[in-house]
């Protein structure tokens, strides 16, 4: 016997996603409803061969079904979610909503799958935010082996990670530039995306770092080990899917490199492409589909004791959101509901 899976927000990049992937791992689906706002009622979604016509959000009765992947904005999460998760649905969000909530579990299934089975305060289990996923799928087998003390990160993040309308303004402001009689201005970011680095996403702090700066920070603190520092500088880049990290590691304990590149080699979720020769690195345009986290440059850091740096890449729509909802689906069926 299967599961009843309910996708919320199917229509967007995510939810796609999400249905994509649960046909491609051949989750165990016994019946799939893919739910969307009344403004695309009966808009037709893939789902392995087969097309769903989207159902009205508003009117959806979740009672009966297993699992609800969620894949819409923090303030329509706040309404739906609490209703699904009343009924006896669990429920996977993708949004911010629930990540700092202590009652709610924030699971990366390679890093913390255990955390699971804390879903049931609230019957809901978070998702990290994209930029956090593919970073402490890395961290984790280190930190097993010498213990993590500080980690300073430099984030690259593709337009993807705001949704349609950051790959569209890209595109527009690309043809744009080629074409001087077109006049595309920013909306979706403060600056100009195209040919152009961002050094801002989300909303500013009152101690000048940005929110997303703040969320790999907690995310990590409670993924992985409160007791790591952390540091980031997050920056939005004109590539339309892929985020990119630059990760400098420092560790209680000496980590040798060569050592440190067999750990990660043998971790599950990672694929290491470390070649120290022209082009013997993976890029953001090459993990596009891919569920894989990449690992390249692995080489000490001589200005620190016991410190690695590393180059972190992963298809942000996959590992750092809907790949990542349906793993935690999968862990919850068999460490919790044992179906299928």
């Amino acid at each position: 016997m299967g599961y009843r899976i309910v996708v919320v927000g199917a229509t967007g990049n995510v939810g796609r996603e999400m249905l994509n992937i649960l046909a491609e791992r051949e989750f165990p689906v016994d019946e799939i409803a893919a739910l969307a706002s009344r403004r695309s009622l009966g808009t037709e979604v893939s789902f392995g061969d087969r097309t769903l016509k989207t159902q009205d959000l508003d009117a959806f009765d979740f009672t009966g079904w297993d699992i609800a992947l969620f894949a819409i904005g923090s303030d329509a999460t706040k309404v739906y979610a609490p209703k699904a998760a009343k009924s006896g649905c669990i429920v996977i969000d993708n949004s911010s909503l629930y990540r700092y909530d202590p009652d709610v579990p924030l699971v990366v299934p390679e890093v913390n799958p255990e955390a699971v089975e804390g879903y049931a305060k609230k019957n809901i289990i978070a998702n990290p935010n994209c930029s956090t996923a593919q970073m402490v799928v890395a961290l984790k087998p280190l930190h097993d082996r010498a213990r993590i003390k500080r980690v300073v990160v430099s984030t690259y993040q593709s337009v993807s990670g705001s949704g349609k309308d950051g790959i569209d303004e890209l595109w527009d402001q690309t043809k744009a530039v080629y074409n001087p009689t077109d006049d595309y201005e920013a909306k979706v970011y403060p600056k100009q995306i195209a040919f152009n680095v961002i050094p801002h996403i989300d909303v500013f702090l009152e101690d000048g770092q940005t929110k997303e700066e703040w969320k790999m920070v907690a995310e990590t603190k409670k993924i992985v080990d409160p007791k790591i520092k952390v540091t980031a500088t997050c920056v939005r880049v004109p590539v339309f899917v892929g985020h990119a990290e630059a990760i400098n590691i420092e560790f209680e304990d000496h980590l040798d490199e060569a050592e440190a590149r067999d750990i990660l080699r043998e971790a599950p979720g990672i694929m290491v492409v470390d070649k120290r020769e022209d082009g013997g690195y993976v890029t953001p345009i090459e993990c596009v589909g891919d569920f894989a986290t990449f690992i390249s440059r692995i080489r000490q850091d001589p200005t620190i004791d016991n410190g690695i740096n590393l180059w972190c890449v992963s298809d942000n729509l996959r590992k750092g959101a809907a790949l990542n909802a349906v793993q935690i689906a999968e862990t919850l069926g068999q460490r919790v509901l044992k179906k299928g």
